[in-house]
Formats: structure tokens, sequence, C-alpha cells
């Protein structure tokens, strides 16, 4: 590693805030997912909730990022999260990718939730690879830090949608598998009836 006096900009308190707003950012995507499922009424499918789930790894790396200082084990937390989420997101991808096969949700900006989630992992893979060209940041410091102001909001807002997103998966999942097209919470009302037969 090299010292603080080594070359570069990003030092770590300014890596530790551009995590921050990262954070920040993730919990953006995980809010207005949330806010689409209760508000819009779609619920996840689940390659959704996995997608949902790369993106709370990627804020969990950022986070440690912020708390304990820049670390290349955090960003490889991040850039692992990121590519399971974004292996989902492209089977999704290429599941609706052929014209008539259907679609999962409604469209915003044009594009499909999983078409966002999609290019937003391939972003936050980039933009920790090239995070990890600045050695810098990574300069023996304290490494805990106290949470204030940005880094705080940026805690409390990945954690708090962490928390809501299981529980609202366990409410909608049950027990058991997450159903294909899921139209209710299991757990709340039960498996809904079966459609009537065609005469």
């Amino acid at each position: 590693m090299n010292n603080d006096t080594s070359p570069g900009f990003l030092t770590p308190e300014l890596s530790r805030q551009l995590n921050a707003l990262g954070l920040i950012a993730v919990g953006v995507v995980l809010l207005f997912a949330f806010f689409d499922q209760l508000v819009g009424g779609e619920l996840p499918c689940p390659l959704c909730i996995l997608q949902r789930a790369g993106f709370v790894g990627v804020g969990v790396g950022l986070a440690l990022n912020v708390k304990f200082g820049p670390r290349p084990s955090h960003y490889a937390l991040a850039i692992l999260s990121a590519m399971a989420g974004g292996a989902v997101a492209a089977r999704q991808v290429l599941l609706h990718i052929v014209p008539g096969t259907g679609t999962f949700g409604a469209p915003f900006g044009g594009l499909h939730f999983y078409s966002w989630a999609l290019a937003l992992f391939i972003v936050i893979i980039a933009g920790c690879a090239l995070l990890l060209l600045f050695d810098r940041q990574f300069a023996p410091a304290a490494r805990i830090h106290t949470l204030g102001g940005l880094t705080l909001v940026a805690f409390a807002l990945i954690a708090l949608l962490a928390l809501s997103n299981g529980v609202s998966t366990v409410l909608e999942c049950g027990g058991g598998l997450c159903p294909d097209d899921p139209v209710n919470y299991l757990l709340l009302e039960g498996e809904p009836p079966a459609p009537a037969p065609a005469p």
C-alpha cells in the first residue's frame, strides 16, 4: 500500500465521500423499486428480488468503505455483487428480448426495470474498477470512522431499504418458493384462487 504522501487526488476522506454518494445512489434505486412495488402495485418476480439483492450487496461493499475506510476487498464485494446482479438482469433481459414473448412490469423511460438494472450494474462495475486505480485512498489511517451527515444518511437509507425489501420478500413468498408471476403477498393473503377452466 502507498502511504498518504503518494500521488493522486483521491484521498481516503474523498473516497469515503464518493462511496457515501454511491451508497445513496444505490439506496435511491432500491427506494424507487420499493415505491413501485408499494404504490404501483407491481410485486417483484424472483429474478427482480435477486437483482435487488445484488444492489444490497453493492451497498454493503460501499458501506464498508464508508465505515472502515476504502479497501480493495470492499470494492471487490461491490463488484462481485454487481456481477451477480448483472447476470440475473441479463438473464431477464434475454427472456424478454424476443418480440411477443411478453415482459414483466411496466416500462420506465422506455426501458423495463431489469434493463435499467443491467445498465446500472455495468456502471457500478466500471466505477468501482476505476476507483481501484487510485492507490492514495488506501493510505493507512484511522480505519473506523464515526458516521455523521452524508455518511449517516447513506447508512440509514441502505439499512432501512435492505430490511424493508427482506421483510417484503418474506411476506410475498411465504415459506416456499416465490411465484413466477406474483399477484399477492402469500404470507398475508394465501394462495390466489386458481383461474376457472375455460368452457
